[in-house]
This record gives structure tokens, C-alpha cells and sequence, in this order.
């Protein structure tokens, strides 16, 4: 099964953009969050377009525009991010059917769609007790224990 990472790339973006945004006082461009997620700002604007319905990011066109949250980082839950992203899933909701008719599948699908459906309702509890200034918190924390690494390499290993 792939997994869906738009979860954890949104907030990679969203925390370079608070960090951005304190250090300089300025917007980050969909060109600047493509560099650091390794992707193209056409997918960049996409995936903020949903962001900013949901009021989570506000963007300014032309010169000294860009991404800017749109409340500060206590203010936004994992689990409002996720749901802005559609709730990507993060544990299967539907399980395959694989041989249509075989009661061995029957049996195993509904014992694991209780035990999924039960881990799906913890994840997003948890996800809706989780900020980004916790993640942001976390992250300044690892920062500080390599002092040697600079902000710009700090996502590398």
C-alpha cells in the first residue's frame, strides 16, 4: 500500500513558513516552499489552495507576496490541516477485495475493518490534540542540540 505523504509535506511547508516569516517578516513563495519540499510550485499552489479556504494560510499576489499562516501556530491542529487536505488516508478506509466470493477474505477484511476503523478514530483524536507550535517546539529543540547545522541544512541527516 503507498503512502500518502501530503500530510507530512504540508507541514514540513508550514513550518518552513512560520520559521520564514519570523527570521525575515516576510511571505515565503510558492518557489521557496517548492525548494524545500523537492517539488514543483504549481503542486505547491494547489495544495495551499485548499489551505487557504479553510482559512489556514492567506497568500498575496505579486512583488512581496507569497504564503503566510493565518493564525498563529497554537491556533492550528494537525487534524484541521489533515482535514483541509481532504483526510488523506492515513489508515485504509475500505479494504480491497482481492477474490470476489472467497470467505477467508470475508472473514480477515472484517476483523481488520473494526481493528482500522478503531485506529483511524485515535489518529484523528491525536491529530486534533497536536499544534504546529508543538511541532514547531519540537523542531527548535532538535535545532538547538546541533548547534553545527544551520537552518537551511537542518531537514537534512
Amino acid at each position: 500500500m503507498k503512502r500518502d505523504s501530503r500530510l507530512s509535506n504540508v507541514l514540513h511547508a508550514l513550518l518552513h513558513m512560520a520559521e520564514h516569516e519570523a527570521r525575515t517578516g516576510e511571505a515565503m513563495t510558492s518557489d521557496q516552499l517548492a525548494v524545500c519540499l523537492s517539488t514543483n510550485s504549481v503542486v505547491v499552489r494547489r495544495t495551499m489552495a485548499g489551505l487557504r479556504e479553510r482559512d489556514l494560510v492567506h497568500s498575496q499576489k505579486g512583488h512581496g507576496g507569497g504564503w503566510r499562516l493565518a493564525r498563529r501556530l497554537e491556533r492550528i491542529s494537525l487534524g484541521e490541516i489533515h482535514e483541509a487536505l481532504g483526510e488523506p488516508g492515513l489508515v485504509p478506509e475500505v479494504l480491497p477485495v482481492e477474490a470476489d466470493g472467497c470467505l477467508v477474505e470475508a472473514a480477515v477484511n472484517d476483523a481488520l475493518a473494526q481493528t482500522y476503523a478503531e485506529a483511524r478514530a485515535l489518529i484523528l483524536a491525536r491529530l486534533d490534540k497536536i499544534t504546529l507550535a508543538d511541532l514547531a517546539a519540537d523542531f527548535s529543540r532538535r535545532l538547538a542540540a546541533h548547534p553545527q547545522r544551520s537552518l537551511l541544512d537542518a531537514h537534512r541527516n
